[in-house]
């Protein structure tokens, strides 16, 4: 069941960032474009960490855990970085969007 889960979070995550990242490349505000990578790093950290985890549960060996903790490590780090970077750029771009209408 655990499997189930993760596989699915893994599969929206992607999704996610796949859409971020596509409108991140089609505005032409500059702001917005920093705003909207940040939300696709964040997808793709959390795509990372569960990942990891999920690899972590199916296999169960020394090179696994080195490598899944590597990767919960990296994506624990990108998801908790890129949210604060996209709360910072989060409360300029109405501001951006105003001045450029």
């Amino acid at each position: 069941m655990l499997n189930i889960l993760l596989v699915a979070a893994i599969v929206v995550t992607f999704v996610w960032y796949f859409y971020f990242k596509t409108k991140q490349f089609r505005t032409p505000l500059p702001i917005r474009k920093k705003w909207l990578g940040a939300k696709a790093s964040v997808c793709l950290g959390a795509f990372l960490l569960f990942f990891g985890i999920n690899f972590l549960i199916i296999y169960q060996s020394s090179v696994t855990y080195i490598v899944a903790g590597l990767f919960i490590l990296l994506g624990g780090y990108f998801t908790y970085h890129n949210v604060k970077v996209a709360k910072h750029y989060g409360q300029f771009v109405e501001e951006e969007l105003s001045i450029n209408q």
